[in-house]
């Protein structure tokens, strides 16, 4: 029961995750109060560049209507923070394409190009080929730990997702739900890691101070209300 005692999760975070915002890519007076801010301003790429470049990709992402859109089949680059993050709240909105993939990366790293970092994953469950693998589904650990009766939006439909770090601790949160929990470099996370592909990955499963990362696929996925809360000291 250690992890449940050391992820309480602050009642902004649940509020965020409730429910969609009324007037997307802005914060309420709460929720800058609470020490949220927001990772895409609806208009620009502020706050984010292409992955090992300097500036955002020429190609691959596009905003339209206040949305982060990703373009489909084109030379695409992955899209990471400017800053990186330590113990943090992240929520974001999503929604993928039918048959589609796509996922968010923390504490990624660009000395590791193989495998920059832990990856939430957002599929369509129904249609796409990795729906028969449990740790492949929407929310998992992708191809580590499987979520736990997560119940993503079917394709086209807006998603609310979560990620909680908190010294080793993380936990995926999916429409309002705790769908997953793990400790980082914990003895059961070394024997899933030992089964998955990132096997022979020194250290994957350690927690690093790293960027966040949109993964770039090649399918269409919709991106809004990207809001991050750092927790020093809490």
């Amino acid at each position: 029961m250690r992890i449940l005692r050391n992820l309480i999760l602050a009642p902004s975070m649940l509020a965020l995750l409730a429910a969609a915002q009324d007037i997307p890519n802005t914060l309420t007076k709460d929720e800058r109060a609470a020490g949220w801010r927001l990772l895409f301003n609806g208009m620009n790429f502020d706050g984010w560049r292409g992955y090992r470049m300097q500036g955002p990709p020429k190609t691959g992402w596009e905003i339209r209507d206040g949305l982060l859109k990703t373009v489909p089949n084109v030379l695409g680059r992955e899209l990471v923070t400017v800053r990186k993050y330590d113990d943090f709240e992240f929520t974001w909105e999503w929604k993928i394409a039918r048959g589609g993939n796509n996922g968010i990366k923390y504490f990624v790293t660009e000395e590791r190009p193989g495998a920059p970092g832990h990856e939430y994953q957002m599929i369509d469950d129904k249609e796409n080929e990795d729906r028969s693998e449990p740790n492949r589904l929407t929310a998992s650990f992708y191809d580590v730990l499987p979520p736990s009766n997560a119940r993503p939006n079917a394709a086209g439909e807006w998603n609310r997702s979560g990620v909680k770090v908190q010294g080793k601790y993380v936990e995926h949160w999916l429409n309002g739900q705790k769908v997953l929990e793990y400790e980082a470099g914990s003895e059961r996370l070394k024997q899933a890691l030992a089964k998955s592909k990132f096997a022979r990955i020194p250290d994957f499963g350690d927690k690093i101070p790293g960027y966040i990362m949109l993964t770039y696929h090649e399918d269409e996925c919709w991106f809004r209300n990207l809001k991050i809360r750092e927790l020093r000291g809490q």
